[in-house]
């Protein structure tokens, strides 16, 4: 509380309130009881002569009114606890978005987006509902019990000590429902809910691979492994708890039972007036342990989630942000230098290992290697989206943790193989790359990345919006698009991840136009399967196991009888393959 509390600002206090109101709204939602029980005692007491009952109107309107009064200071406390609540979700969800864009890329892309997405909107979420809901009814809960308790042993302790067994045997159930290991289990469930989300992330980005290839669901192992691991653990979680919660409900709904044995033994030698009157007040009231009983059980199921979701947050917020410089440098050029770089994702394994190489201003380079290698990490540390280990990434002669952050990402552009759009026009899309760029200059990058076409034919030309609630793009037109994005920005440096990979043979010649146009002036750094794309590179870098195997142009590494030369000769065998029919 104290954690949740912190980001409540000035409207903390109404918290405190709202714990104080529902407190007060218990006790006063008892009085009607009372009420009642002096009805009962009237009408037993002129029985059979009912007309002598005169204060029985009065008596129910007074236990009217407490009711009202009761129903009225709840949801004044329900009014506080909302403003708090709200408060504090919102102060938490623009903590963790603000921490979230302090993070490296790199670190941000390692929780996945479904997971992010979870953590900011449903996990501040349920601490918004606790706050707003289980916390207060939790007081309103233990005042009830007190209030509860008082009346048990005030009329008849033999009958308040009858009521509290079962309330003992439902603790006792509750309790293997609860506590530690319980705790646990909701960890074990909201991780497989976070895997779930993630995967379906990414299945749903690859649909247009799917369909593509004619293939179903099941090519995506990942995401069904994670939907049976999730119908496994739910069931077999849900059969573990079934016999405490058959029990916990047997027992808090059998208050009734134990009444009635204890009115036979209570009662050997006939019914007492007192003794009757008090057995029917217990019966009426005994109810009200059934249902707060079953609140409590609830929200301790409540508050582990809401602890569940405060380690995520947590996971979240102990990520460390990149770096900032107090004294900024800036780069004289757009060359790059690594020297003696390491990077682990794991700690374990290094994904690189002591890379060195350079390449100059303007220079055309590509990476190339077996899968697995090291070139599209060797590509992300040089767009900053996670520091190395060991070594320096240099840029114009300047550490790039030297380099203030916006004017890195203003040096540096990055077109990746499966580029995403937002759902908005193509002109906000394309603007990303230089918000205050006029619609002149949009056209002008749109023009200069092949978009005409795909302008248009949609009605609305530039201004036609993509996603749900517009249009869809093929994955090379929607590449193309982010191209004209990266030309408006007009970045020094420029980093292509396989951006033909999802174009169709018509797109790829319109595509690698586009990047001819981009990357004029221009460092480039190709990361490329298809060999032939490198022909033309002023040096091709070859990585294996994250170490540099090779480094020269296209014909000397083809001479030299190395790593590359074979997988140029794989390549062409592949590119020569074609299926053939017989006559």
């Amino acid at each position: 509380m104290q954690r949740l509390l912190g980001y409540a600002g000035k409207r903390g206090i109404l918290t405190y309130f709202s714990w104080i109101l529902s407190a007060a709204s218990a006790l006063l939602a008892l009085v009607p009881f009372y009420f009642i029980w002096r009805i009962l005692k009237e009408v037993i007491e002129v029985s059979p002569d009912f007309g002598k009952a005169v204060n029985v109107t009065r008596y129910g309107w007074l236990a009217v009114i407490f009711a009202a009064a009761a129903i009225l200071v709840y949801i004044g406390g329900l009014m506080c606890s909302h403003l708090s609540a709200f408060r504090i979700a919102t102060n938490l969800r623009i903590d963790l978005t603000k921490h979230i864009a302090s993070l490296p890329l790199g670190t941000a892309e390692s929780f996945g987006t479904g997971k992010l997405r979870r953590i900011v909107s449903e996990t501040a979420g349920a601490a918004e509902t606790y706050l707003a809901h289980q916390f207060p009814d939790k007081f309103k809960a233990m005042a009830t019990i007190l209030g509860l308790l008082a009346l048990l042993f005030i009329f008849d302790w033999r009958l308040g000590l009858l009521s509290l067994v079962p309330v003992l045997l439902g603790f006792l159930c509750m309790t293997k429902m609860t506590g530690k290991s319980m705790q646990k289990k909701m960890t074990e469930y909201q991780n497989a809910l976070s895997d779930m989300s993630n995967e379906a992330v990414e299945y749903v980005r690859g649909i247009p691979v799917v369909k593509t290839f004619g293939q179903t669901v099941f090519s995506f192992k990942k995401f069904k492994k994670t939907i049976d691991n999730y119908g496994k653990w739910t069931l077999a979680y849900t059969k573990e708890l079934r016999g405490p919660m058959t029990a916990f409900t047997l027992a808090v709904n059998s208050v009734f039972a134990f009444l009635i044995l204890g009115a036979f033994l209570f009662t050997k030698d006939g019914v007492m007036g007192k003794f009757l009157l008090n057995l029917l007040f217990y019966i009426i009231i005994t109810p009200a342990i059934t249902t707060t009983l079953s609140k409590l059980m609830f929200m301790s199921e409540n508050q582990m989630i809401v602890k569940d979701a405060l380690a995520r947050v947590d996971e979240v917020l102990n990520a460390e942000p990149l770096s900032i410089s107090e004294h900024p440098s800036h780069p004289k050029d757009n060359s790059v230098e690594l020297k003696n770089v390491t990077y682990s994702y794991d700690g374990k394994k290094d994904a690189l290992s002591d890379i060195t190489l350079k390449i100059g201003a303007c220079e055309t380079v590509a990476f190339v290697g077996p899968s697995g290698g090291g070139k599209s990490t060797l590509a992300c540390l040089t767009a900053r989206f996670f520091d190395p280990q060991k070594g320096k990434v240099i840029i114009g002669g300047t550490d790039i943790r030297d380099i203030d952050k916006k004017e890195l990402m203003n040096t540096v552009s990055f077109v990746f193989q499966n580029s995403r759009l937002i759902k908005a026009s193509i002109l906000e899309n394309v603007k990303l790359g230089k918000p205050n760029a006029s619609k002149e200059d949009v056209m002008k990058a749109l023009k200069a990345a092949q978009c005409t076409d795909i302008i248009e034919k949609f009605p609305d030309g530039v201004d036609t919006v993509i996603g749900s609630k517009g249009v869809y793009l093929s994955g090379g037109e929607a590449q193309r698009i982010a191209i004209a994005r990266a030309i408006l920005k007009d970045s020094p440096i420029v980093i292509l991840d396989e951006a033909t990979a999802f174009a169709d043979p018509d797109n790829e010649v319109k595509v690698q136009a586009a990047i001819r146009e981009l990357s004029n002036g221009k460092t480039v750094i190709m990361i490329a399967h298809r060999l032939s794309t490198v022909a033309n590179a002023d040096k091709i870098f070859v990585l294996s196991d994250g170490k540099l195997a090779e480094e020269g142009k296209f014909d000397e590494l083809r001479e030299r009888g190395g790593l590359f030369s074979s997988m140029w000769d794989e390549y062409q065998k592949s590119v020569c393959w074609k299926v053939s029919k017989e006559a």
